[in-house]
């Protein structure tokens, strides 16, 4: 199974999308001085275009302007995940947490720190405690999270307790859909494997791993024309992928 977990950068530039893919970016930034904004966003930018030295430099700006806005340590704690720093990256999380306790985004990365590092059962704690807060606008982020994580920590069933709970709050949910239709797959519920991959496609994109998902769902019920549409979008949306090789 693969990971769908969501990321939350805080960020003013980026404020009022409020998609829950892969990649969500939340929250205004009214609580700091404007050099700290303005230099927290160019470095969330530059982070997300994949130029760290320059994201670095940024966010080194913007802590001088205020040391204590945690928003910036969520962003450090990002960042210094992806420089392979993880005591840095902690210390950071945690930091933008003690600053702002009721910031469910920066506990959420924290979050995923964790599970990344294998650290399951403080994870789940930790996503917990972000969607509890009431208010937190997105509670489901932080489920779907825990979610994956517990599947990440072999609890099938918690996991798929989380999805559901995450679904119940949003039912568009594309991380939590998707990873429904593979769960309810391996049950061999197949109509309910269907149905979560077809409430999936139209929120999120179409990945060859997802695309092979609906073809072996359609196969076992029988569905030629269904396979064939499925094997159809691979192909030709994914020509050079193992999945559309397999699929010939």
């Amino acid at each position: 199974m693969r990971d769908f977990f969501i990321l939350l950068l805080t960020t003013s530039l980026l404020a009022g999308c409020t998609s829950a893919g892969r990649n969500g970016y939340l929250q205004s930034n009214t609580d700091t001085n404007e050099i700290a904004k303005t230099n927290l966003n160019l470095g969330i930018e530059y982070m997300r275009i994949g130029n760290y030295e320059k994201a670095l430099e940024k966010l080194n700006k913007a802590y001088d302007a205020d040391r204590n806005y945690y928003s910036t340590h969520n962003a450090y704690g990002l960042l210094y995940e992806r420089l392979g720093k993880p005591a840095e990256a902690e210390r950071h999380f945690k930091r933008a947490i003690a600053l702002n306790n009721n910031d469910s985004r920066s506990k959420n990365n924290y979050g995923l720190f964790l599970c990344q590092s294998g650290r399951y059962d403080e994870a789940e704690e930790i996503f917990l405690s972000a969607a509890n807060n009431p208010l937190y606008n997105e509670p489901e982020v932080a489920i779907t999270n825990a979610g994956t994580c517990a599947l990440r920590a072999n609890k099938s069933d918690l996991a798929e307790n989380y999805f559901r709970r995450a679904l119940s709050r949003n039912p568009s949910v594309g991380a939590a859909l998707i990873q429904m239709a593979q769960i309810t797959y391996d049950q061999n519920k197949y109509m309910n494997a269907r149905g979560f991959l077809q409430r999936f496609l139209p929120v999120s994109r179409h990945t060859p791993t997802n695309l092979a998902l609906g073809i072996k769902i359609e196969e076992e019920l029988g569905d030629k024309n269904a396979v064939s549409s499925y094997g159809l979008l691979l192909r030709n949306n994914f020509p050079d992928s193992m999945e559309a090789k397999e699929n010939l």
